[in-house]
Order: structure tokens, then sequence, then C-alpha cells
């Protein structure tokens, strides 16, 4: 699941931003020599959740039931560019990453962080902070990937109808899925939270990531 270029349609609407809505921490216009022209991330089947989201939901299970109002794209406005750029710097400066081993002496614990956390709990920070300012959930996908080290990451992917974009605690620009190093691995469902689906091609041999924070 490498890179793919942005579309004409895309690059025309960030080129119509502000300035101030493109520069180093909004989203990236960086495209790869090796790109193909696809703007959304293809899924491939049901998989298995992660074992600290299975646990997450059992803790916390009316956050993972399916809602009633379905959207599956959200329309990407500047002003909706521009909240998830700044969402994203805001919760990536307020929580130092700190793995789960060192904070809970847990592999895999997802949670929502208080000052400190793992990748995957700044992705579900992000995520009930957007669903509280009326974001369909729907659209906001906690997706687990693997990083230029081949280790377990978490991302939360945007869903819009410009193409699906990256909120990531490494980084603060928010990323075409296809402008980042990661090889996508599987995402929640769109339609029910509780199923994941893979975003590998089956003829690819996924190798198990049962663990999203492998590293922060």
């Amino acid at each position: 699941m490498k890179k793919f270029v942005l579309g004409t349609a895309f690059l025309m609407f960030i080129s119509s931003l502000p300035a101030e809505a493109t520069n180093k921490h909004t989203f990236s216009l960086k495209t790869s020599s090796d790109s193909q022209q696809m703007t959304f991330m293809q899924s491939f089947g049901e998989t298995l959740p992660p074992i600290g989201y299975v646990n997450f939901c059992r803790e916390r299970s009316a956050e993972c039931r399916p809602t009633r109002r379905f959207t599956d794209r959200i329309q990407l406005t500047r002003e909706r560019a521009a909240a998830l750029r700044k969402l994203n710097v805001a919760v990536n400066n307020a929580i130092t990453p700190v793995t789960d081993m060192d904070l809970y002496g847990e592999v895999e614990r997802w949670t929502y962080p208080v000052k400190k956390g793992d990748c995957e709990d700044y992705v579900l920070l992000k995520r009930r902070i957007l669903i509280q300012r009326g974001w369909p959930a729907t659209a906001l996908l906690i997706t687990v990937v693997r990083d230029e080290s081949n280790e377990g990451h978490a991302v939360l992917t945007v869903q819009t109808d410009r193409g699906d974009f990256v909120l990531d605690n490494k980084v603060n620009q928010v990323k075409a899925w296809a402008d980042t190093p990661y090889t996508f691995v599987k995402r929640q469902s769109a339609r029910n939270p509780l199923v994941w689906i893979s975003l590998l091609p089956p003829d690819l041999e996924p190798q198990p990531v049962t663990s999203a924070s492998n590293r922060r």
C-alpha cells in the first residue's frame, strides 16, 4: 500500500487556500516520483482488530457502537482543513510520547492520554475531539500502519471528498495517506467501528500486527 499522487482536483483545491493554510504545519503537497493517480485507500475485506482496541471497546463499549448517521466522506472546506491542522498540532504538542510499557507496564493499552501517551492514544484523543465538535465518526477511522522501520504505528485517517488524510503524532503536517512513508495495514470499518478492514491486497502475505504501539 505505497504512495499514490494527489489528484489534479485536490491540487487545485489546495492551491486556492490562503498562504497561512499551506505552511509547514498543514497539508503536504509533495508527491513521489513512483506515485500513481489515487487519493483514496483501497480495502480488501475484514481482518482482525488490534488487541488493544478490543480491550478498549470492552471498557468503553458505548464508544465502539455503530452510529445511525452514516457519512462516508466529509467535504474538505478551507475551514475544515484549517481545523484539522490546528487540532493535529495542538494534540501533538500537548501530549508527550511514551510507550505503553513505560507508562502502564503493559505491551498494549489503548486509552485517552493525560499529558503522556502512545501513538494510538493520540489517535483516540483527536478522534474524540473531532466527534465532539460535530465531525461524523464514520469518516474518522483509526488506522494501523507499518512505519519506516517496519514497526507498528497508529494514525487517524480522515475520509474526505478530496481524498484520505492522516493525522499523525510523529509529524504536524496533515498529509494525504499516499504521501506518508507508511505501509497501510488495516483500519476501522466506516459502517461498524467494531469491524476492521484490511488495507493490504490479498496477494500480499501480511505480517501480524496485533499491536499498534511498537513505536511512538
